[in-house]
């Protein structure tokens, strides 16, 4: 997640933000260069190799992945979603009665003889074989469902197997949920130096949001659609979000902010995944 090395600037469309978790001032984690201070892949990967003397407490960050990882018993209620014989998502089987109402786009195959590796699941209609004419059908069904799915966006969310591979088709923000696909986003943290100390930018949400109304947050994150780059989107959620201007962050995101991606790609590529 890229960082921005700057004081706060003062826009009255900029949301409330507060200084929070005062940062260490240790300068082998914190390299300064003139006013300047840059937080890198050097500094992260030392705080990768904690001292014993300097236990780091992850019990609350794993709290959360096991919250996010549960209702694992309930895996029998979803049928995967095959595209090209490759399983891009899952849907909840009652969500699937809906969209098998529309059989010029969606089949539910069933395995009569319980002999197959996958069993039932649902796919496009062999008809559909273009990206293009999934995106459109998939939108003419998601429109035809109304209110089954609130909070439309009109935002296209690629639906593909890994990050940078090759879209099968573009599917409605909203229903990216209801299809169990995964979706990509960008996320951006900052921190301010006062008085030679470093502390982290944390943003507050609206209390006007759908999600999460007041809560703190990062100063700026959102999906990531399909067509623009990690770079471009979190300019453009700079200025949406945090009333930052592309002048300002254009200038002070680093042009690698998309090395941790990159980094991603190269493990999954090697024999450490």
């Amino acid at each position: 997640m890229p960082s921005i090395p700057f004081s706060p600037p003062r826009f009255s469309a900029l949301p409330q933000f507060s200084l929070a978790r005062r940062l260490p001032s240790t300068p082998t984690r914190f390299a300064s260069t003139g006013s300047s201070v840059r937080f890198d892949w050097a500094d992260a990967l030392q705080f990768g190799s904690i001292d014993d003397e300097e236990p780091l407490d992850l019990s609350g960050f794993f709290q959360r992945v096991s919250v996010c990882n549960r209702g694992s018993e309930k895996k029998d209620e979803f049928m995967p979603f095959l595209i090209d014989n490759q399983i891009a998502g899952y849907t909840h089987k009652a969500f699937t009665k809906h969209l098998s109402k529309h059989n010029d786009v969606f089949h539910i195959v069933k395995d009569k003889n319980g002999e197959g590796k996958i069993g039932e699941h649902l796919r496009f209609n062999p008809s559909l074989k273009s990206y293009e004419a999934r995106t459109e059908a998939v939108a003419h069904v998601i429109k035809c469902l109304g209110n089954l799915i609130p909070g439309i966006r009109n935002e296209l969310y690629p639906v593909t197997l890994a990050f940078g591979v090759p879209p099968f088709f573009s599917l409605e923000r909203a229903a990216a949920p209801y299809f169990g696909i995964k979706a990509y986003g960008v996320h951006m943290n900052g921190y301010v130096e006062i008085d030679s100390e470093k502390f982290l930018w944390v943003a507050k949400r609206s209390e006007d949001k759908p999600t999460f109304p007041g809560m703190l947050d990062h100063i700026v994150a959102g999906g990531l659609p399909h067509g623009i780059s990690c770079k471009k989107n979190i300019i453009k959620e700079c200025e949406e979000e945090a009333g930052i201007p592309a002048s300002i962050s254009t200038k002070y995101i680093d042009p690698d902010c998309e090395g941790y991606l990159q980094l991603l790609q190269s493990l999954r590529s090697s024999d450490c995944t």
